[in-house]
C-alpha cells in the first residue's frame, strides 16, 4: 500500500550512520541465532536442508507508533475476541453472509459444508457439556495518516503466526537499544505472546478433560508439509512442555485422516495411532485451498470438527474471520447484532476502514454505498483494495488490476470485497534479510494478538496477548513475512 507523495513521515526511533549500521547488524544476527529468532533456510546445498536455519527477516530498529492509539488497540482486543465467538455461534448468519461468495469460491463452499455436515455432532458435544472453543486471534492494523487512527486490515482467526518470534524481536530491540544513542528501551511495550499463547493452549487442553494423571492427552499442531516457519511454531511446543508439561505432536491434515480415529466408546474422543487422546487441535495450516489437495485432508478436518478436543479454530471461527464477514459487520446495524453495548460497538467501529460488498444485488441497490464506492474505485483505483476470500498474503488486487477486475464485473465479484486503501506514514528502516541489509523507506503493519477460551457457556480466558509488527518497503503492496515481503519489527511508542 504505497503512500501518497505528500504522506507525512513518522518520527524515526533512532538515526544511524552507515558506519554504525554494519556492526549493529552483526550484533543483531548473532543475537537472533543465539536466541532462536530463526526460520528454516531450506537450502538444498546442505546435507540435510530440513535442519539448516538462518535468522528471521528483521528490522534493525523499532518503528514509532503513537502510544495512545497503540494502547487503544490493546484495550479493544478482548472485544474482538468476544465478537468472533458471537459471530461463530450464529451459524445461520454465517451461511447467509457467505452463501453468495461460496457460489463462486469452492474453498468457502467446502468450509460451509463442513459446518453443515458436523452440526449434529457439535450439538451433541454442547449437550454433553464438552464444547471447548479456543481463539488465538490477531487483529491487524495500519496507522492511517489522514485520520491518525489505526484502521483494521483484517482479523485473523486461523494460523495467526509469528507470535513467539515477535516476542523475541521485542527482546532483540531492547538489547540493541543499549547500543544505540536515542533509543530508550522503556518505550518498547512488553510483548507477552511467548507466554500468553501457550498458556491459552494449555487452558483449552485442560478444559477438554483429557489432561491429568493417567489420561495422556496431547496437543496436535496441524501443520503444512515442509513448513519454513516451524521455529515460531516450535517455540510454542517448547513453552507448552516447559510451562505446562504438555506434549505436542506435529501432524498434517493427511496424517490426521490416516492415523486418527474417533473412539467408538465415546463417539467423540479423537485418538491417535499410539492410543493418545487429543486434548487440543491447533491449526497452523488449513487456511488455504493448497492445504486440501485431496478429499483425505477434508476428511481429517471433519474428524477434528466432530471431536471433543479443543479446537483452534473451529470451522465456525475460521468462517467468522473471512473477508466477507468483516465487510458485512461494517454495515450499519450489523455489528450491533453481536455487540449489544453501544459503547463497545462504537469503540470497535473506530477501527473499521471503509468496506463494501460487491454482490451484484448489493451494488444494484447501493447497499451501504456500494455502487458509489465501485464508481470511485473505477475512477481512482489507487484509493482501494480488492480482496478475495483468501489468507496468507499475495492475493489482493491493486491499481490497474483492480480496475480491470471491476470492469469485467460478473457474478464472480461476489467472492471479493472492496476496501478503502489505508495510507500509512513512511519511516526509514534498516531491513536485514539473509545477513544482508538495506536502508529503505518503509510502511509498517501492527498486529494485536488475543486469546479466548470458552468451555460450554463459561469464558475462561479473554485477553490481549502481545503484538506483532511487520515492516516492508514502501513500494510493496503485500506484507507477509513468510511470503517474503516483510520483516519482523517492534513498536516504539511516542507521545
Amino acid at each position: 500500500m504505497s503512500p501518497p507523495a505528500d504522506a507525512p513521515r513518522a518520527t524515526s526511533s533512532v538515526e544511524l550512520t552507515t558506519e554504525q549500521i554494519g556492526p549493529l547488524v552483526d550484533d543483531a544476527v548473532v543475537w537472533a541465532n543465539q536466541h532462536g529468532l530463526l526460520v528454516a533456510l531450506k537450502d538444498p546445498k546442505f546435507v540435510n536442508p530440513e535442519y539448516a536455519v538462518i535468522h528471521a527477516p528483521l528490522s534493525l530498529t523499532p518503528v514509532p507508533f503513537p502510544r495512545e492509539r497503540f494502547e487503544l488497540a490493546q484495550k479493544v482486543q478482548p472485544l474482538f475476541n468476544s465478537l468472533v465467538d458471537a459471530v461463530a455461534a450464529d451459524e445461520p448468519y454465517l451461511e447467509a453472509v457467505l452463501r453468495p461468495a461460496a457460489q463462486h469460491d469452492e474453498f468457502t463452499a467446502r468450509l460451509l459444508r463442513v459446518l453443515s455436515d458436523t452440526r449434529g455432532a457439535r450439538a451433541a458435544l454442547r449437550a454433553a457439556g464438552s464444547e471447548v472453543a479456543l481463539g488465538i486471534h490477531r487483529s491487524d492494523y495500519m496507522l492511517d495518516a489522514p485520520s491518525g487512527k489505526f484502521l483494521q486490515v483484517e482479523l485473523n482467526t486461523i494460523a495467526s503466526s509469528f507470535g513467539c518470534l515477535s516476542a523475541l524481536t521485542t527482546r532483540l530491540h531492547g538489547y540493541l537499544g543499549l547500543r544505540m544513542e536515542g533509543l530508550d528501551a522503556s518505550s518498547l511495550p512488553p510483548n507477552p505472546s511467548l507466554e500468553a499463547l501457550p498458556d491459552a493452549l494449555a487452558a483449552a487442553a485442560a478444559a477438554s478433560g483429557h489432561m491429568g494423571p493417567g489420561r495422556g492427552g496431547v496437543v496436535v499442531m496441524v501443520v503444512q508439509p515442509g513448513e519454513r516457519n516451524a521455529y515460531d511454531q516450535q517455540w510454542l511446543q517448547l513453552q507448552l512442555w516447559e510451562r505446562h508439561r504438555l506434549r505436542t505432536l506435529r501432524m498434517t491434515l493427511a496424517d490426521i485422516a490416516r492415523t486418527a480415529r474417533l473412539d467408538p466408546g465415546t463417539g467423540s474422543t479423537a485418538v491417535l495411532a499410539g492410543g493418545q487422546p487429543v486434548a487440543c487441535f491447533y491449526f497452523r495450516a488449513g487456511y488455504t485451498p493448497n492445504d486440501y489437495p485431496s478429499d483425505a485432508e477434508w476428511a481429517g478436518r471433519e474428524l477434528v470438527e466432530r471431536s471433543n478436543a479443543a479446537k483452534c479454530p473451529t470451522v465456525a471461527y475460521q468462517l467468522a474471520g473471512t473477508k466477507k464477514v468483516q465487510q458485512d459487520l461494517a454495515r450499519p446495524g450489523s455489528l450491533e447484532r453481536f455487540v449489544p453495548d453501544p459503547r463497545d460497538a462504537a469503540l470497535l467501529r473506530e477501527f473499521f476502514a471503509g468496506l463494501w460488498s460487491l454482490d451484484p444485488a448489493d451494488v444494484a441497490a447501493d447497499v451501504g454505498g456500494a455502487a458509489g464506492a465501485v464508481r470511485q474505485a473505477l475512477e481512482h483505483p489507487e484509493a482501494f483494495v480488492l480482496k478475495p476470500q483468501r489468507e496468507g498474503g499475495g492475493n489482493n488486487l491493486y491499481d490497474e488490476e483492480l480496475r480491470q477486475r471491476l470492469r469485467e464485473g460478473g457474478e464472480g465479484l461476489s467472492a471479493f470485497i472492496l476496501m478503502q486503501r489505508i495510507l500509512p506514514p513512511t519511516n526509514q528502516s534498516v531491513l536485514v534479510r539473509n545477513g544482508q541489509w538495506q536502508q529503505s523507506d518503509t510502511l509498517s503493519e501492527l498486529g494485536i494478538y488475543g486469546t479466548f477460551v470458552r468451555h460450554n457457556d463459561k469464558v475462561l480466558v479473554n485477553q490481549q496477548a502481545g503484538h506483532l509488527v511487520r515492516t516492508k518497503t514502501a513500494s510493496s503492496n503485500e506484507g507477509g513475512v513468510a511470503a517474503g515481503f516483510a520483516v519482523l519489527d517492534s513498536p516504539f511508542l511516542v507521545g
